[in-house]
């Protein structure tokens, strides 16, 4: 299964993708879409469109995986986030994929098997993970990875109580 992890942000948004075949994970790319901050924001999102329709043409993912907006200080941040996971899911409705979203403490457990870890805790176990040299660089990047592997070690879980939700 490929699995494309998306760490959305207007000015930065985190790409990792991963081919899970559990326990086992193979790193396929990672990266960031920048955005020029004098563009204007419909330019920006048209940008972050078209890097993930590139992606998703070019490996084929089976689900992308989002990071679930959680702000409580600066409502603009979580706005402009907010426009990047629209992006985000249009282009996974327009090439038929799933979606599926985690909170950062979801994210954390999943890595690190506790909720309130920190992030270096996370980009180390996304780097033993992945047996990487390094942790992946920028944030961005570790970040959409531990999305992409939250989901590839849940994602039974996940189809079980569909299962039972719709029988």
């Amino acid at each position: 299964m490929i699995l494309l992890g998306i760490d959305p942000g207007l000015a930065h948004t985190g790409y990792g993708l991963i081919e899970a075949n559990y326990p086992a994970f193979t790193l396929l790319d990672y990266g960031v879409i920048s955005t020029n901050a004098k563009t204007e924001s419909p330019y920006r999102l048209k940008h972050i469109h078209d890097c993930l329709v590139s992606l998703v043409l070019q490996y084929q993912p089976d689900v992308l995986v989002l990071e679930d907006v959680f702000f409580n200080r600066n409502v603009s941040s979580a706005l402009l986030v907010g426009e990047a996971r629209g992006i985000a899911k249009l282009v996974a409705a327009n090439n038929a994929r799933q979606v599926y979203s985690y909170t950062p403490a979801q994210v954390k457990q999943a890595i690190v098997g506790y909720g309130n870890a920190n992030k270096h805790q996370v980009q180390e176990m996304v780097k033993i993970l992945l047996n990487l040299d390094e942790i992946p660089r920028p944030d961005h990047a570790a970040d959409a990875l531990a999305l992409a592997i939250c989901y590839a070690r849940s994602h039974k879980v996940i189809a079980l109580q569909e299962r039972y939700r719709n029988p």
